[in-house]
């Protein structure tokens, strides 16, 4: 039985196995960036190249150009490789402009906002 060494399944497990790959990271703010690892720390801060901040809204999708791109580490929610050459969206998603995409954003956020009061409202009618 051949087992796996302490540093083998340290080096399995750490930012190494990702380096010079395409990866997604979600943030602690919800963000979703996407770009290549180029270097990282032990705290996990990171160094993307060719940077994108990826939105969605609904069936539309963006990515923002952002570059070169420092994560610090505590904001970082999760780490996933994406495999190259395959779609990473479903092909209903619709690619749009910034300035739609901000559109979009900016509908979604009045909407829930609009939720948000009408519920406050049923709420306080709900008064036994």
């Amino acid at each position: 039985m051949s087992g796996a060494s302490p540093e083998d399944i340290f080096l399995s497990t750490s930012l190494a196995s990702y380096l010079d790959k395409k990866l997604l990271v979600l943030l602690r703010d919800g963000r979703k960036l996407m770009g290549t690892l180029r270097s990282f720390d032990q705290f996990a801060n990171a160094v993307l190249e060719g940077a994108c901040d990826r939105v969605i809204v609904g069936e539309l999708y963006c990515d923002i150009p952002l570059g070169l791109y420092v994560i610090r580490g505590e904001n970082v929610v999760l780490i996933g490789e994406l495999t190259p050459n395959e779609e990473e969206l479903p092909p209903h998603m619709t690619r749009v402009s910034v300035d739609a995409i901000r559109q979009a954003q900016k509908v979604e956020m009045q909407a829930s906002e609009l939720k948000g009061t009408m519920r406050k409202r049923m709420e306080f009618l709900d008064m036994d």
